[in-house]
């Protein structure tokens, strides 16, 4: 029961902006965490453009990322259910509608390859939690993608190797 009530205050807070981070809040680090989620599971805060990979003992690792346009945003749980390394790339329709000058595939490791170096899949739907090109870095911490969780190459790398497939991804106002 308290791990309900834990689960219920932390989405109040995240929900009211009011979770109290360190100083150095964007960058990557460890930070104390509410109980109710479960250990490996992945808790995105789009109002503060921050994602947590939940320890399971009072902490999380906290990375800061990109999270969708107003109008492109997405809330809810779901399954991550791949782990892929330098993807190559197929813009979706919706992606395709707002930039028909794209090609139909960009390759794994491709300069413009807005998957970076790797990427977790969300299901369902076509959605990811991804690395990003060197001329997107300087989205994160905004709201800039088309409803994927952006993250640099680096923490990208270091949250894949924490991720269990499947897993699951809490994405919360």
């Amino acid at each position: 029961m308290s791990s309900i009530l834990d689960r219920r205050a932390f989405l109040g807070a995240m929900t009211l902006g009011s979770l109290m981070l360190p100083a150095a809040a964007g960058a990557r680090g460890f930070v104390e965490f509410p109980h109710g989620f479960e250990p490996g599971s992945v808790v995105v805060s789009t109002r503060q453009r921050m994602l947590f990979f939940v320890q399971g003992d009072g902490t999380a690792i906290r990375y800061p990322v990109a999270v969708g346009m107003p109008g492109r945003q997405w809330f809810g749980t779901r399954t991550i259910d791949g782990k892929h390394y330098r993807p190559a790339w197929s813009p979706p329709a919706e992606i395709r509608r707002a930039r028909p000058s794209l090609p139909d595939v960009i390759p794994g490791g491709a300069p413009d390859n807005p998957m970076g170096a790797g990427a977790l899949t969300i299901a369902p739907g076509e959605y990811a939690i991804h690395g990003t090109s060197a001329s997107m870095r300087a989205s994160i911490g905004r709201y800039a993608s088309f409803g994927c969780i952006r993250m640099l190459d680096e923490d990208v790398l270091d949250l894949m190797a924490r991720v269990r497939i499947p897993s699951r991804i809490t994405v919360v106002a």
